[in-house]
């Protein structure tokens, strides 16, 4: 093939044409080494004289990977065309190539002409490919981040583009991490296994963290410098004392903050602020300065507030839980939340969707601004009331849908009502069978037929659980072994199918635990909850056994052994309350326990006889937490009494002189128990303060028999280590050591108080982690008359929660005793710190 290129014009047309040339190839910006062939023999080139062509046929040549059809499409060149050479479609088609950035070199070439048919050749060069690439200058950990955000695939064609996205993408992650001086190069060598392949380095050098030396503000009148920097939640300056506080620059961190800085001048009334100039820049090598300049514009104030459109409400009850006065500064906030985002729910648009106002919407208008006071206008489109037609749920796989339903609160046929939504979404997570992060719900509504389908969306966690713990009891190891199965079904246990590793789904509880040391004490439980008896309404029945035994380690029928067995079995029913509210449940437990001794002084008031201890157990409660693993917010109040029969009342029986095997017969109290949490969220709503208060009070009705041998309060520790005998009570107070805030033969009455600051590491459900800070005082006294509710054993300390589905909350705590405790010696003043590891307890 005979070719003349572009480059071979005579010098009298190259100074004809070099300016026209040049301002052609510039506007087509198409490269120098794509080219036009012409044949010199039978085409002369004249770019003031083109000559027209028919095309007779196009081919491609150099072509691999590529497909050739779509190459040619992409020229909109076509056999039959008639084109000027030279002109402008062949220019244009070496544009369309060179634009899709698959191409190294292109040229299009005639490989014979027929009178005036012409036939053309696509002379293309591939990019080559991307076979691998790797990182210097990064860690390990680094690099597998890196590789999963630029997201480069083997196969990706090596051209500018994608270079240049690649050295940005790595300078952004290194940015956000405060590295604003990154620098990338992206070496591309040939790789020599694989045809038209290239490998990539991509070399970072990350230079050093840059650090925010100061932040500066300019005028600001109604708020100091200092106040402002707090406003900056994730912008801080670096300082000495600041160990905590990280002062990287993020920009995405910073645009953030410059609006929380607005926010909280709109809600001083500052309607028109603006931040009118911020910039950064280098105070050393190290560090970089803020300077942000403020303008603050007029305070301004709510002056009259009137309503148009209410019709079901009056403009006076509006107004009044709207909570604006007149006079009161401008808070854009404020007025939201009473509006439509108050976090209690007593806001205008919760008023009206709490009575099936679906479709209401409030739009408040400023009509007229005077100066510093503005009067607003709150326009109503109330609508229809809507009722719902259709309640489905999805996403439970595991749950069977009537477990489900049966905790929803919103029914079809019912007028729609937000405020059972938000309720039914707090119930479905108190189950713990969902993700409570994952709770969605989906309103489909209707306006034409003035309805709704409301759609609940869940996502099944892991609910089942397994207790291994390992304690330190009256000098020994003590080890735990229970398993907890949350969601049960015995109405599928002789199904087919159904076991993996047991039925499932019908919102029952099996419960098995085991715990030993061996051949000096062993305890066995097994318990079973059915939440609704009958599957009509939320009345709980509970029934459990267990069986205790506790040696000196002798076999049965030795001299010296000494031994106590203890059987017992409860029954229990719960019922929920609709007054006070709807929060409110009662739970009765019937309990029996059935004691043998022989010979067993270490721990009781007596050594020898059989005891029997019937009781009833009464517990009125009120529960409004959010959910059960990280609660955000709610309480947790519950009361509980239990009694015995009053036996010796009705005796005529000495017991100032009586054995202790009459004494102790039939035991005889009466227990009073108080507990009460509440979670309250601060900042963001994820860091929350609970705070806990408890009280527990054994009595007796015979002074001459004196208090229970049983049933008493041991406070101290970690509140899983010890023997679960004689119906104790094993009370953890973190900074102490384990039942050393109670006497050896344990508190008649005791209380107990703590406050803790929870943040969130992860609200994952397969690994829930928080870590805490707590301030803890609690005592226990034998006798009521020593009991002084302030002179408590105090702690504080910090700590760390996980909860794993199959094992329940795991936590560790390190705490600090400032006082003395029973195990002290008088000449130590405070106990000092104590490591607690606990696994398997809820706390």
């Amino acid at each position: 093939m005979k070719k003349i290129f572009l480059n071979n014009l005579t010098i009298k047309q190259f100074n004809h044409l070099a300016i026209p040339l040049f301002l052609f190839i510039i506007s087509l910006q198409v490269p120098c080494y794509s080219q036009v062939t012409l044949t010199e023999d039978s085409l002369e080139i004249d770019f003031s004289h083109p000559r027209e062509f028919t095309i007779g046929g196009i081919t491609v040549s150099g072509i691999k990977y590529l497909d050739e059809s779509v190459l040619k499409t992409l020229t909109g060149l076509e056999v039959g065309d008639k084109i000027k050479i030279p002109g402008e479609k062949i220019s244009g088609a070496i544009e369309k190539l060179w634009k899709q950035g698959l191409l190294s070199d292109v040229k299009i070439e005639y490989t014979k002409i027929e009178g005036s048919t012409i036939f053309l050749n696509l002379a293309l060069q591939e990019r080559p490919r991307m076979s691998k690439f790797s990182f210097t200058g990064v860690s390990k950990n680094e690099a597998d981040k890196l590789r999963e955000k630029i997201n480069l695939v083997t196969g990706k064609i090596i051209n500018e583009n994608l270079l240049k996205t690649t050295s940005y993408e790595v300078k952004d992650f290194f940015r956000e991490k405060g590295y604003l001086n990154t620098a990338v190069n992206v070496e591309v060598k040939d790789d020599s296994s694989a045809a038209n392949s290239q490998t990539l380095i991509i070399n970072v050098s990350k230079n050093k963290r840059v650090k925010i030396h100061e932040i500066s503000f300019e005028g600001n009148t109604a708020f100091k410098d200092k106040k402002l920097r707090r406003f900056l939640k994730n912008t801080k300056e670096k300082h000495l004392y600041k160990i905590f506080t990280s002062s990287k620059f993020i920009e995405d961190n910073f645009e953030a903050d410059k609006k929380r800085i607005i926010e909280k001048y709109l809600e001083k009334g500052y309607r028109d602020a603006k931040i009118s100039f911020d910039t950064l820049y280098a105070f050393n090598e190290k560090m970089i300065n803020i300077d942000i300049r403020i303008n603050e514009g007029q305070k301004y104030y709510f002056r009259n507030i009137t309503w148009t459109g209410n019709t079901k409400y009056s403009s006076q009850l509006l107004s009044q839980l709207l909570g604006v006065k007149k006079g009161e500064v401008y808070n854009q906030k404020r007025m939201d939340e009473g509006l439509y985002m108050s976090s209690s729910g007593r806001d205008i648009t919760s008023l009206y969707m709490d009575d099936g106002y679906l479709f209401f919407q409030i739009t408040p208008v400023e009509i007229q601004v005077d100066h510093d006071s503005i009067d607003i206008e709150m326009r109503i489109y109330e609508g229809k009331q809507a009722t719902v037609n259709k309640v489905t749920v999805t996403g439970n796989t595991k749950t069977n849908d009537k477990v489900v339903m049966r905790e929803i609160r919103t029914q079809p046929g019912q007028l729609f009502n937000r405020s059972d939504i938000i309720r039914t979404q707090r119930e479905l997570a108190q189950l713990g069978y969902f993700d409570p992060e994952k709770l969605n719900v989906n309103p489909k509504p209707n306006p034409a037929e003035g309805t709704v389908d409301i759609e609940y969306i869940v996502e099944e966690k892991a609910s089942d659980q397994v207790e291994l713990s390992g304690g330190w009891g009256a000098g020994q190891i003590v080890g735990t072994l229970g398993v907890s199965f949350n969601n049960f079904s015995a109405s599928n246990i002789f199904k087919k199918g159904t076991w993996s590793p047991l039925p499932t789904g019908d919102g029952q509880r099996l419960s098995l635990r085991a715990q030993t040391n061996g051949s000096y004490y062993q305890s066995y439980n097994i318990s079973f909850t059915e939440p609704w008896m009958g599957g009509r309404k939320p009345n709980s029945l509970s029934v459990a056994y267990f069986h205790t035994i506790q040696t000196n380690g002798r076999k049965s029928g030795a001299v010296d052994r000494r031994s106590i067995v203890i059987d017992g079995v409860s029954v229990g029913l719960g019922k929920r309350l609709k007054w006070p509210d709807d929060y409110f449940s009662i739970f009765y437990e019937l309990n029996y326990q059935y004691y043998s001794l022989d010979n067993y002084s270490t721990l009781f008031l007596f050594s020898d006889g059989i005891s029997h201890n019937l009781n009833l157990q009464t517990t009125f409660s009120r529960n409004s937490v959010d959910q059960p693993i990280y609660p955000r917010r709610g309480s947790n109040i519950a009361f509980t009494i239990q009694l015995t029969p009053p036996y010796s009342l009705f005796t005529k029986t000495d017991y100032t002189t009586a054995s202790d095997q009459v004494k102790y017969k039939f035991i005889e109290y009466h227990k009073w128990k108080f507990t009460t949490s509440w979670f309250t969220p601060v900042i963001g709503k994820k860091l929350v303060v609970a705070t806990k208060a408890s009280f527990g009070f054994l009595g007796y009705y015979n002074k001459d028999i004196g208090q229970s041998p049983f049933e008493r309060f041991y406070l101290g520790g970690d509140g899983l280590s010890g023997y679960s005998l004689d119906g104790r009570e094993i009370i953890a107070h973190r900074g102490y050591g384990n039942q050393s805030l109670s006497p050896n033969l344990g508190g008649t009455i005791y209380d107990k108080f703590s406050m803790e600051l929870r943040y969130p590491i992860s609200l994952n459900p397969n690994a829930t982690l928080y870590a805490l800070t707590f301030l803890e005082a609690g005592y226990s006294w034998n006798r009521f008359r020593d009991f002084n509710p302030f002179q408590v054993k105090r702690a504080a300390g910090f700590g760390l929660r996980i909860f794993l589905p199959m094992f329940g909350l795991l936590g560790l705590d390190w705490g600090y005793g400032f006082d003395r405790s029973f195990d002290d010696p008088p000449s130590v003043k405070n106990h000092g710190a104590e490591f607690q590891f606990t696994l398997g307890q809820f706390f």
